[in-house]
């Protein structure tokens, strides 16, 4: 059974940082690209970053303008895990996160939601003074 399962999201003051968790299970991590997404209440999701999978070997990592310089992603196909280490968050970061994967060769990240296969529950981050 393919499952996402996303951790970290917290309550953080503006400037703080958080540490999203994306862990996979039932494929292995390495053929697939995971992207991470966010939504806020009644706006449309929005894909923030991508890292590509290991086959492709690339490396690609993909950013929104809006977190470029703020946000990492990275993934330990070991532990079948990803991350996004966010740092000097703002309020307009508030957001359910959520990780999604695809199977994925290609030489770049996958762009849209609709690109990506298998979703997690979502985690909330909440920035706020």
């Amino acid at each position: 059974q393919v499952q996402l399962v996303e951790s970290g999201g917290d309550v953080v003051q503006p400037g703080g940082s958080l540490r999203l968790s994306c862990a996979a299970s039932g494929f292995a991590l390495d053929s697939y690209s995971i992207g991470w997404f966010r939504q806020i209440p009644g706006k449309e999701r929005e894909g923030i970053s991508c890292i590509n999978s290991r086959i492709s070997r690339t490396g690609d990592t993909y950013y929104v303008e809006s977190v470029r310089g703020r946000f990492t992603i990275s993934r330990d196909d070991a532990k079948n895990t990803v991350y996004l280490q966010m740092n000097s968050l703002k309020p307009e970061d508030t957001a359910v996160y959520y990780c999604a994967a695809v199977k994925w060769g290609g030489t770049y990240c996958p762009v849209g939601g609709a690109m990506f296969d298998y979703w997690g529950q979502g985690t909330q981050v909440t920035v706020s003074s």
